[in-house]
């Protein structure tokens, strides 16, 4: 059976399938990676570290080609897919330097006499199941804090990105990781869930849908495994006041378009205090109405289709839906085959499907708020909490709405600044853990109490 494919979202040319796995072939893969569990994690902090170091290097060696394979699958514009790789070696390297603040023992203050200290071991063989928007940044994120505390990993990659999930399996296995400790898998859902319930695999993380991450929930749950979700995001960008109007229009620009509008935390509804709202609106929309979706091949091209036609097709009844509900469509809202034109809504209401939907793609919400008290609630007011955006130039007023707002993060007076060291994750129905950071390397883990007297 084959379900895995290689379809270009620019031609919409299928290059390359690749077969489901045969169940034999699943127990195989559970089998090695629990069997390498034992030798992983016995292995020296220090030798593990040179590993992830080797990874991260073979990273950049291959940058190119693994660039190129995102482009032919998902349709990133090739600088930024070769930012996407760059940046996941960095996450790596990450792990491999601070792996003994990783791993040391933690000393515990104690009220008795001895010592306790919490020691951190392995738990085993993990499931990640990793989705498309970015091939080789989502697995970085989750492979190397698990590598790096002496776990081993099964990679289920999303259908649409087999090559990637061979190429970046062909890295680990380059890289001299032992037999077994990182293994992709083509695998169907119902085998995933086979995964999920093999005592001999111990937890799950999962980053993609609502849906997807209720169904695997559901069985890890079952189960007892743990299970770490990263999951939607409808990210609110407030502005409250500027002294330089113009370059927060562009920081929202650059929010609303990075990775063809398909980041989970990509700034989506822009919430404008009554006095910028006009200005910044008008030159908003004239900024995004003067980028068209190219090829993403071309090294210039900022925008480009989205990861595949039925992407670009839910967007559009999306657009469509929201218009014949009320919403007032101020540009875009037009697409040829996958690429999809810079979009803008205005007049959304509470009582609209679209207000509490996450828009995957370059399409952007307006809203018009009195004061910050208006802003924080249309913030708030979405079942997402991944991360959110505030500019002002009040610096008692960013600390007090960064306080206010209900999200896993909080960026003020900048946006994409993620970085290896910052924890990344959200509340509500955007997920229940944290990825990169050291929190990372905290969520596969047994945090064991050892007390002496």
């Amino acid at each position: 059976m084959t379900a895995y494919s290689v379809t270009n979202p620019a031609t919409g040319e299928t290059l390359a399938t690749y077969d489901t796995f045969t169940d034999a072939q699943i127990e195989d893969a559970v089998a090695r990676a629990h069997r390498a569990a034992s030798t992983w994690s016995a292995t020296a902090p220090a030798d593990r570290a040179a590993v992830i170091r080797r990874i991260a290097q073979l990273h950049r060696e291959r940058t190119d080609e693994l660039a190129a394979i995102i482009v032919r699958e998902m349709g990133k514009p090739i600088a930024a897919a070769v930012g996407e790789v760059e940046f996941a070696a960095d996450i790596i390297e990450f792990y491999a330097d601070n792996i003994g603040q990783i791993t040391d023992d933690q000393p515990l203050n104690i009220l008795g006499e001895g010592t306790a200290v919490i020691r951190r071991a392995a738990l085993g063989a993990l499931l990640g199941i990793m989705p498309w928007n970015f091939p080789a940044y989502q697995v970085a994120r989750f492979a190397a804090p698990n590598l790096a505390v002496g776990n081993t990993i099964i990679l289920k990659h999303a259908s649409q990105c087999p090559e990637s999930s061979a190429a970046l399996e062909a890295i680990y296995r380059d890289a001299g990781l032992p037999d077994g400790a990182y293994i992709n898998v083509y695998a169907s859902n119902e085998q995933a869930a086979t995964i999920i319930a093999d005592p001999r695999v111990r937890g799950v993380s999962l980053t993609g849908s609502e849906r997807a991450g209720s169904a695997v929930a559901e069985v890890a749950g079952r189960h007892l495994k743990k299970v770490a979700l990263e999951l939607g995001g409808s990210d609110p960008f407030l502005l409250l006041s500027t002294d330089d109007l113009d370059a927060v229009v562009q920081a929202a620009v650059d929010a609303r378009l990075d990775n063809n509008g398909q980041s989970c935390n990509g700034a989506k509804r822009f919430i404008i205090v009554d006095g910028l709202y006009e200005e910044f609106v008008s030159k908003f929309v004239a900024a995004l109405a003067a980028v068209s979706a190219e090829d993403p091949t071309a090294e210039e091209t900022v925008l480009g289709p989205l990861s595949s036609l039925a992407a670009a097709e839910r967007l559009q009844a999306q657009i469509d839906g929201a218009v014949a509900q009320g919403a007032t469509l101020l540009t875009g809202g037009t697409r040829d085959g996958a690429f999809f034109a810079p979009t803008v809504l205005a007049d959304v209401t509470a009582d609209m499907d679209v207000y509490r939907e996450e828009l995957f793609g370059p399409a952007a919400v307006v809203y018009r708020a009195a004061r910050e008290e208006e802003a924080v609630a249309i913030a708030n007011d979405t079942p997402f909490g991944l991360g959110s955006y505030v500019f002002t130039t009040d610096a008692a007023q960013a600390e007090r709405v960064a306080d206010r707002i209900e999200a896993g993060m909080v960026y003020v007076n900048l946006v994409l600044a993620d970085s290896p060291e910052l924890p990344f994750g959200g509340v509500k129905r955007s997920g229940t853990s944290r990825e990169l950071g050291m929190l990372a390397a905290d969520e596969f883990v047994n945090k064991k109490l050892i007390r002496i007297g």
